[in-house]
């Protein structure tokens, strides 16, 4: 009896042993270097602060450094993420490595005047945002229509990113940079994918919550014999019909009409942020902060071609359809027939060269 009653004492004994050694050994475990470091690994990143942005798979390198009230980002404008091929239909362009420097405000200064921007911010990965574009439509009557990226009428080979390339090589986004904000995404509505060069933040509504305060303009289009022209062919064509978005004049800002300003911002907890949105202006054409753009060499910088309005003679010999030296009303065309009267300073119902110089 005594035996089995102390055989029986060592068994719990010996199962207690066994479960303290295990929690023990749990307890130990759980808190490893090893495993402490791999989870600091996946911790989001804070792209506020100082980082580098290291991709050997994809060759990007953008290195930023916060000190004081100066945010400064060396890059070579890599992206960190698959793009479509390039050259491709509509761009021609190969995607090559820059050396870029981008120094923003850490304390940006909100003024609430708009200030035109051609390249409104750079995105965390280093690549720009750009949302213009070099495409002009020129028409022989005068008008000239600046086309947006995103329309049917040209392509401009934009990849599945909202982006293409410049004929220097840099890749740059037109609008939402869909890759980059599936990278970055911590499940928040927000996505922080970039500084604006005032400093301020921008962000990408994964719900669109924030809408755009732009909307089309009424009313219909005036110009003709109108034509897009590149290094490699010209296309004529139509501008007539409505204002339908391929153009950046078929838009006004109407304050008030959504949630954003005119720079496509607003005010979130307290902070002055930019938001990309999927619909005009897609990226701020304008910035709030107190800001001094790059200046550039005049000439063809960053792919845009220097078009030129054509001549009075040119006009003149144009729409001189019977080649009799002067123009009918009939014969004018586009704003032109607004100012007949005015021009026709003999009253003889037609315009000579000289009075339309005038």
């Amino acid at each position: 009896m005594f035996k089995k009653y102390f055989i029986a004492i060592l068994f719990i004994g010996f199962m207690m042993s066994c479960k303290n050694k295990t929690t023990l050994e749990h307890h130990s475990h759980s808190h490893t270097h090893s495993e402490i470091a791999d989870n600091h690994l996946h911790e989001p990143q804070n792209y506020f602060s100082s980082y580098n942005l290291i991709d050997e798979e994809f060759g990007t390198k953008t290195i930023v450094t916060v000190q004081g009230n100066t945010r400064k980002m060396v890059t070579n404008a890599l992206p960190n993420h698959k793009t479509g091929e390039f050259p491709t239909k509509g761009n021609p362009n190969t995607i090559s490595e820059q050396s870029k420097t981008y120094i923003f405000p850490v304390n940006p200064k909100y003024t609430g005047k708009p200030k035109w921007a051609r390249e409104p911010g750079v995105s965390i990965n280093g690549v720009k945002f750009e949302p213009g574009t070099a495409e002009v439509v020129v028409c022989d009557t005068g008008e000239n229509y600046r086309v947006e990226a995103f329309q049917n009428v040209i392509d401009l080979g934009l990849d599945f990113n909202n982006a293409h390339v410049q004929p220097t090589g840099a890749y740059h986004y037109h609008g939402s940079p869909t890759s980059l904000i599936k990278d970055l995404d911590k499940g928040e509505d927000l996505v922080h994918v970039g500084f604006a060069h005032d400093g301020f933040a921008m962000y990408y509504s994964k719900s669109g919550k924030y809408k755009s305060s732009y909307k089309l303009l009424d009313g219909k289009r005036e110009g003709e014999d109108c034509f897009y022209e590149n290094p490699h062919n010209k296309i004529d064509i139509s501008v007539g019909g409505h204002h339908d978005g391929t153009y950046g004049s078929d838009f006004e800002y109407v304050a008030n009409f959504g949630d954003l300003d005119e720079c496509n911002g607003t005010t979130i907890n307290g902070k002055y942020a930019y938001i990309i949105t999927d619909e005009f202006p897609y990226v701020s054409r304008c910035l709030m902060g107190e800001y001094e753009e790059e200046r550039k060499v005049r000439g063809k910088q960053e792919g845009q071609r220097q078009r030129r309005r054509p001549s009075v003679d040119e006009l003149f010999q144009k729409m001189d359809l019977n080649k009799d030296n002067k123009l009918s009303k009939e014969e004018i065309r586009g704003p032109l027939k607004d100012n007949f009267s005015k021009r026709d300073k003999n009253k003889d119902g037609y315009l000579t060269e000289d009075e339309l110089k005038n």
